[in-house]
């Protein structure tokens, strides 16, 4: 003890030898309290003291700490609540600092505010109703809502306890941080006929001596079977929102479902696990779950919330996600992108850089927040040019092809350089309009027949086909014969429009044993193609001896 006693008081003498002291005062202490001995610690002189005009200058607008001026004691100013100053932090300490003007000195005081089991655990409901089917098997769990203890260490919550019926028993999880998640757990299938109703009584206790505890009543109702638990669309939902956010903003929505049917099917949502200050600033929908903004952000107050939103059918199943909140400094203008002229139609034949649109980007953010850069999707024929200032063309990078792609739309994109950035986007609607660049193709370099001289007027020999990668007029085909025997001429027709060859006058083997014909087909912009046509006459025995 000696040597403890020794370490004390020279740790004491040296950190008052550099200007600075720590003490430590419990919470919830009347006005006027012991803190510490300044005069002492310091080595000041009472007399000497008063005359220097010694004030004590705490951080903020509150003053928690005064000097007293007949003791030389620091004093309590104003009754602290620890909870109330350091909800966030685990090691509350204020400071504050002792001005001696007489001798232009300046001592820094470190206070440590330790906690003291002032508050019992609290359910923020104290009338609870859990909705549970009949056919859920025993062992099943289902979330129960946790109590809050603003208190730290010891005197913050410790333990849960059921009480009330035989069917249900209670499971305890460790969260993440530590914290404790009470589960009701089915020790005794229930039976509804039974009994439709179940009363229980949870208790939270702290580790406080005394303990203080908590309570909320638990009615159970028992519904008719109900055997799909709803199912979240994402396990846990992460949202980045700028500090500026409107008030009444939609952040996330989450979805559940449920492949039951019915009111089994109805999925209601809400928060499960919530500090206060977030219950304040974020309204969960119960039936859509979209969560809007109800107060505004500031980031400098919070930059983190955890959300845990529960789905819950009409049958009592439930199941939990986490909606994970961070708030973001200011970047709250987005780059704004202006068509101020544009193309709708584009000829295919139109030069490389050409030019389709004229835009005007802007950002109203000033430094690296205003600062813009724009680009296009890619995959597409054509590319951003800066024009002067803040305008931009886009124009064709090389030349299009209708025939393979006949319709753009041409994504532009703005990202200025905050962190993170803020992007818009423009699309562009281009149709290219044909050029007659596509001669006719025939099915086939080359048609034959074979004819019998028996043959009557009017018979469809065969057909030529030609097909027009081009558009409208330009790919309408007509045919014709380009090259054909007067003979030829007199015995067969070619019908513009569908390319059908008939017979038009009596074949006969014995003058004519075969006619040949090359057989054009024209677009409607005036571009060519060709067959070639050979047609056998084959003998019949129409000649007596």
């Amino acid at each position: 003890r000696q040597r403890i006693l020794l370490w004390a008081v020279l740790l004491a003498a040296w950190e008052a030898a550099w200007g600075q002291l720590r003490y430590s005062v419990p919470e919830e202490m009347p006005k006027g309290s012991f803190v510490g001995d300044v005069a002492k610690d310091l080595a000041l002189q009472m007399p000497a003291l008063q005359d220097s005009g010694v004030r004590v200058v705490s951080e903020g607008r509150t003053q928690y700490f005064s000097l007293h001026g007949k003791t030389g004691h620091l004093v309590t100013a104003e009754r602290i609540d620890r909870e109330q100053l350091c909800r966030l932090v685990e090691q509350c300490v204020l400071r504050c600092e002792l001005i001696v003007e007489g001798e232009m000195k300046l001592y820094e005081i470190e206070v440590e505010i330790t906690d003291i089991n002032d508050n019992a655990p609290t359910f923020k409901e104290t009338e609870l109703e859990e909705k549970i089917s009949e056919m859920a098997a025993p062992g099943a769990r289902f979330s129960l809502a946790e109590a809050h203890d603003p208190d730290s260490g010891q005197n913050s919550l410790q333990s849960y306890e059921l009480s009330g019926d035989e069917h249900f028993s209670l499971a305890v999880q460790t969260g993440p941080g530590g914290d404790q998640r009470p589960e009701l757990v089915l020790a005794k299938a229930l039976d509804r006929e039974e009994a439709a109703f179940h009363e229980l009584l949870l208790r939270a206790s702290d580790g406080g001596d005394p303990a203080r505890t908590g309570t909320a009543r638990i009615r159970v109702t028992v519904v008719d079977a109900n055997d799909n638990a709803p199912v979240f669309s994402q396990a846990e939902y992460t949202v980045r929102v700028p500090e500026d956010v409107p008030v009444g903003s939609t952040l996330v929505t989450v979805t559940a479902t449920d492949a039951d049917e019915g009111l089994n099917g109805h999925v209601k949502y809400s928060l499960k696990k919530v500090t206060d200050m977030a219950s304040n600033i974020f309204h969960l929908d119960s039936e859509t779950g979209a969560i809007t903004v109800v107060q505004s952000l500031d980031f400098e107050e919070g930059d983190t919330y955890e959300l845990e939103v529960q789905a819950r059918d009409s049958g009592g199943i439930s199941e939990m996600t986490k909606v994970a909140i961070t708030v973001t400094d200011v970047n709250d203008n987005a780059p704004e992108i202006s068509v101020r002229s544009a193309l709708s139609e584009i000829s295919e034949d139109a030069p490389a850089g050409t030019v389709v649109a004229l835009l005007h980007v802007q950002d109203r953010d000033a430094g690296a927040n205003g600062e813009v850069r724009c680009s296009l999707d890619g995959g597409v024929p054509f590319r951003l040019e800066h024009s002067q200032g803040s305008y931009y063309r886009v124009v064709t990078a090389r030349e299009l092809d209708r025939e393979q792609q006949a319709e753009y739309n041409v994504a532009v994109r703005a990202a200025d350089g905050g962190r993170p950035a803020l992007q818009s986007s423009a699309v562009l609607a281009l149709r290219v309009l044909d050029v007659n660049d596509n001669a006719p193709v025939f099915a086939q370099e080359r048609y034959s027949a074979r004819l019998s001289e028996n043959n009557a007027e009017g018979f469809l020999a065969f057909q030529v086909k030609a097909t027009d990668s081009d558009e409208g007029t330009n790919a309408e085909v007509a045919y014709s014969f380009s090259d054909i025997a007067d003979s030829a001429r007199q015995l067969f027709s070619l019908d513009p429009r569908t390319g059908d060859v008939k017979i038009t006058g009596p074949l006969d083997y014995e003058e004519g044993k075969y006619y040949e014909a090359t057989v054009e087909g024209k677009d409607g912009g005036g571009l060519t193609a060709h067959a070639k046509v050979h047609i056998d006459i084959t003998d019949v025995n129409d000649n007596a001896p």
